[in-house]
């Protein structure tokens, strides 16, 4: 017959180090026992937001697993067989050789700081989010959302990581490996853009409403309005190159947008002259590109004329409040008291 599974906790929090050493904490004896039974993997709750400290005791109420202030943990140790009964989907254990990038995956994975400490992580405490995969050819998977975590199980010598195996047609699967990436932090200005663009067309392609309607669902979704998504679709028609450039805030958004309205031959035009300049582009300047494009009447000569054109100095001149005040009656407001000084500035230019 075989042994029971054990229950190992990574963590003190959750019941004390009593399920593991015997000693230290004074947890309900129903609960040790209650959780002794389930098949429980090694889990670290201070990395899974909201779950109960040693302060905060949790206990079995009714048969569910509760803290003080009754939220309840009952998931976290549940078995693959009732996950499965309950009509949860089921979590495989993947050999990571098997796995490959979503083609065109927009998102980079990248190997800096941010994975050195995912990697960490992955080691210390294993993959606590499954990825989701789909079949793909010759017995390999796909994967759809995790690939960051899939790297870093790869950097920490995993062969193998959890993984929940979905089929998908082509275009659930863009959309849902979209909006698992968008809810990141620190998102490129590109990885947007491209991952806007495919969803858009994902959507267009399963019979969702054209045109702005399906600007704002993608927008709404992502908490951004219809009119951001579709600029940042428009910006994914930028070269690779200048694309880059909009990543480091070498062109600035807007900027990226009005070049984007450009040929690929005009696009290359304008990186020639930044590279060879080394200038930065104004907003007025992406404009008359935009504009002359348009028009059909953009030359390199042209490029060239506007982006080394002398930029006017910007003046920001700010008077405060307080230090003006004394001199206007106490019952001017602001365009009154606008009004005085543009007069009285008119007056002093007219005596030069």
């Amino acid at each position: 017959m075989d042994a029971k599974p054990k229950c190992i906790l990574v963590s003190a929090c959750l019941l004390g180090e009593r399920c593991k050493y015997n000693g230290g904490h004074n947890y309900n004896q129903a609960l040790v026992d209650y959780v002794a039974d389930k098949d429980v993997i090694a889990i670290c709750p201070e990395v899974l937001a909201g779950l109960p400290t040693p302060r905060e005791p949790v206990e079995l109420v009714d048969g569910h697993v509760l803290d003080k202030m009754g939220n309840c943990y009952d998931d976290l140790f549940e078995t693959q067989q009732s996950k499965e009964d309950a009509g949860k989907e089921k979590v495989d254990m993947l050999v990571v050789d098997d796995l490959h990038p979503f083609k065109h995956h927009p998102f980079k994975v990248l190997d800096n700081e941010e994975m050195s400490q995912m990697v960490e992580s992955v080691q210390q405490f294993g993959i606590l989010n499954p990825l989701i995969v789909r079949p793909g050819e010759d017995g390999t998977f796909e994967i759809i959302s995790g690939h960051r975590r899939a790297r870093a199980a790869e950097l920490a010598g995993l062969t193998t990581v959890p993984a929940i195996v979905r089929q998908l047609d082509d275009d659930a699967a863009i959309i849902l490996m979209v909006d698992s990436n968008l809810a990141r932090e620190n998102i490129l200005p590109s990885e947007k853009a491209k991952a806007y663009y495919m969803k858009y067309e994902a959507m267009k392609h399963q019979g969702s409403k054209s045109g702005g309607l399906t600007l704002d669902e993608i927008g709404e979704k992502a908490g951004e309005s219809g009119k951001t998504v579709q600029r940042y679709i428009w910006l994914s028609r930028l070269s690779d190159e200048l694309l880059e450039l909009v990543d480091n805030k070498k062109i600035g958004f807007m900027q990226g947008v009005d070049i984007s309205f450009l040929t690929e031959e005009q696009q290359q035009w304008v990186l020639v002259i930044l590279q060879e300049k080394m200038v930065t582009i104004s907003t007025t300047q992406s404009g008359k590109l935009k504009e002359h494009g348009k028009k059909g009447e953009l030359t390199l000569p042209m490029v060239r004329l506007i982006l080394t054109e002398q930029k006017p100095k910007e003046r920001k001149v700010v008077i405060k409040a307080d230090k003006i005040s004394q001199y206007f009656p106490a019952d001017y407001d602001s365009e009154d008291i606008e009004s005085v000084i543009y007069r009285l500035l008119e007056e002093w230019k007219n005596r030069a």
